[in-house]
């Protein structure tokens, strides 16, 4: 591709004076700080901002500075993040909290170089963190930006592989270059990308970027960038077993590794296939003495596509965590956990 200064200090420009008139107004853009933006840009990963709205003050009232984050236990943390999904993140968060505190003081590093340092943050949480909040001139590259500068480009080879993503990094990078606010560049381009050139229907007749695109002068937008190959669904089966006594739930621990790690559940047993009655009885970790199926659902996560059996058991087991709905409620559960103590309520 042949370099346009001109062009790309226009594009900047445009972008940047764009951003100033129509950005929406969200809480981790009225007060900025490292830590704030650590938590927004870990909760925005795959997850709607509509959706973090919902979580963010609420966790930061919890949390309110890197060292509360810091000193908290794991289980209230996953607790606090609980409905927002992709608990890996939650945990990447808190070890980078207790990273901060032990190395640096309780300081947030400020460049991009620096933080991508830090325990689960990437190069693009770092570049966001150093670019919005300190206005580094690092350049930011998240599925919007993807979408904004492969149009832009006219691109239309793959933008997910490996080098389609180097291309994609390279072209920000140079155009952050020519910005005169990092800052304000790169939120815009991922604003641009969340408000007007989405995936589909962009609306390019309000995009400050339209002249330039060269996807549109081509009519083909809804072309570039190709669609990512979705990854393949292992089919898994959970069978979740409700015991209740005197008004209370069993619930155990999932392992310390995996899905929902160290999140609590009613005993469950997953298998590959379904599993009968008597296959159940045999292999939970709780002795049964009725059991009868209650209901089932279907929940899907990245790679799995889970089938939830559910069924009521009763026990003459008395050790274990016996929990209350209001007790349950404040441990770390899965969505699909929080369905079955539903279901518990009205079996």
């Amino acid at each position: 591709m042949i370099r346009n200064p001109r062009r790309d200090r226009e594009i900047t420009r445009k972008v940047i004076r764009w951003f100033e008139a129509d950005a929406r107004e969200l809480p981790w853009r009225r007060k900025r700080s490292g830590y704030r933006a650590l938590v927004a840009e870990l909760m925005l990963q795959q997850t709607q901002v509509a959706r973090v709205l919902e979580y963010y003050d609420r966790f930061l009232r919890r949390f309110p500075t890197i060292r509360d984050l810091a000193r908290a236990d794991e289980q209230d943390v996953l607790a606090q993040w609980q409905g927002l999904g992709y608990y890996r993140r939650a945990r990447h968060l808190h070890a980078a909290a207790r990273a901060v505190v032990s190395d640096h003081r309780g300081r947030l590093p400020r460049s991009a170089a620096e933080l991508e340092k830090l325990p689960g943050i990437g190069r693009y949480t770092a570049g966001a963190i150093a670019s919005i909040v300190h206005d580094e001139r690092v350049p930011i590259v998240d599925g919007n930006v993807t979408r904004v500068l492969a149009r832009l480009e006219g691109r239309r080879s793959s933008a997910h592989d490996g080098k389609g993503q180097a291309a994609t990094w390279q072209t920000a990078s140079r155009l952050v270059g020519h910005a005169a606010s990092s800052s304000r560049f790169n939120e815009g381009l991922m604003e641009l990308g969340a408000l007007i050139c989405t995936p589909r229907q962009p609306n390019c007749k309000s995009c400050p970027l339209a002249r330039h695109c060269r996807a549109r002068q081509h009519h083909a937008q809804h072309l570039i960038p190709p669609p990512k190959p979705g990854p393949r669904q292992q089919p898994v089966h959970h069978h979740a077993v409700i015991v209740q006594r005197k008004a209370r739930t069993l619930l155990e621990q999932r392992p310390a590794t995996g899905l929902w790690s160290n999140m609590w559940q009613v005993p469950t047993l997953e298998s590959p296939t379904p599993l009968s009655g008597e296959e159940l009885r045999e292999h939970l970790s709780v002795p049964l003495t009725h059991l009868e199926p209650v209901d089932s659902f279907r929940h899907q996560t990245t790679h799995r596509r889970i089938t939830f059996h559910v069924y009521l058991g009763r026990t003459r087991l008395r050790r274990g965590t016996w929990c209350t709905q209001e007790e349950a409620a404040s441990l770390p559960l899965s969505n699909p956990q929080r369905r079955i103590l539903e279901i518990a309520l009205r079996a």
